[in-house]
């Protein structure tokens, strides 16, 4: 009983005009965030071409081999 009078409670305050600062802020903090994620993952994918076109050409595709061998042929 308590916790769903204090839920009420705290959707009534967010509601009011003293909690909308509030809501907004978080919808501001969301969206910052999904900025952030997204430029990261933007980066990790250059990164990573980058990373691909400077490997020597011999290297190239070793890390996905299936066989962990591929070195050690005499």
């Amino acid at each position: 009983m308590l916790k769903t009078a204090a839920g009420v409670a705290g959707g009534a305050l967010l509601f009011s005009p003293v909690g909308m600062p509030i809501v907004h802020g978080v919808a501001g903090l969301a969206v910052a965030s999904l900025g952030v994620m997204a430029a990261g993952s933007v980066l990790g994918a250059i990164t990573d071409k980058i990373g691909d076109a400077m490997a020597p050409k011999e290297n190239r595709g070793a890390e996905s081999s299936d066989s962990g061998d591929r070195y050690d042929r005499d």
